[in-house]
Order: structure tokens, then sequence, then C-alpha cells
């Protein structure tokens, strides 16, 4: 069984920055796009940056030039550099992954537990 942990939320000030982590574990034969979202009360979860399978990221308009996020394929990890950060970065973030359990498996997509990122004075 696939499974993903975020870790290395926590409470920042504005302007600071955070790493977050996901790492995945479990058996698998490949990993496809992974992305990085995030959620506040009462709203939709929205996607803040993706990588696809052959390395190209993307972001949310808002997070460009703030956000990296990067892979690490030997560590099976994902990364979510945030720097520069604002009140409006407050949230649940949460990883998402497409994986093949085996080669002749489907594409099936997996979530971690998320972990909350506050930026606060």
């Amino acid at each position: 069984q696939v499974q993903l942990a975020e870790s290395g939320g926590g409470l920042v000030q504005p302007g600071g920055s955070l790493r977050l982590s996901c790492e995945a574990s479990g058996s698998f034969f490949s990993i496809g796009n992974i992305g990085w979202f995030r959620q506040v009360p009462g709203k939709e979860r929205e996607l803040v940056a993706w990588i696809t399978s052959t390395g190209n990221p993307d972001y949310l308009d808002s997070v460009k030039g703030r956000f990296t996020i990067s892979n690490d394929n030997a560590k099976k990890s994902s990364y979510l550099q945030m720097n520069t950060l604002k009140p409006e970065d407050t949230a649940v973030y949460y990883c998402n992954a497409a994986f093949r359990v085996t080669s002749w498996s489907n594409w099936r997509d997996y979530w971690g537990q998320g972990t909350q990122v506050t930026v606060s004075s």
C-alpha cells in the first residue's frame, strides 16, 4: 500500500521560510506527476505547485517566485520550499502524487494527511 507523509509545517512570521517534505512509502512501480495543494476552512483545495514526471514544474500565480517544488527520486520524496511567506499562505498543505503500483496497473492518485502552515506575527 502506497502512503504519502508530509512534514515541515509550522508557525512562521511573515517574510519567513518553510520547507515542506513529502515522502512516499510502500511498494510501487512508478511515480507520475506530483502536486502540492492547500486548503483553508470553508474553501476548496487549490493546487499550489506541481511537477511532471519529466521534471517540469509550474505554480499558482500567487506563489510564483516564492515557492519552489522539487523531487529527490532516490529518497522517494518531494519538497516545497516556501520563501517570503505571507499570512494568506496560511493553510493545510497536502501532497498528492500519481502512482502505478505494478507495471500493468492503472495510475491512481494518493494523498498525504496534510501539514499545517501558519504565517502570523
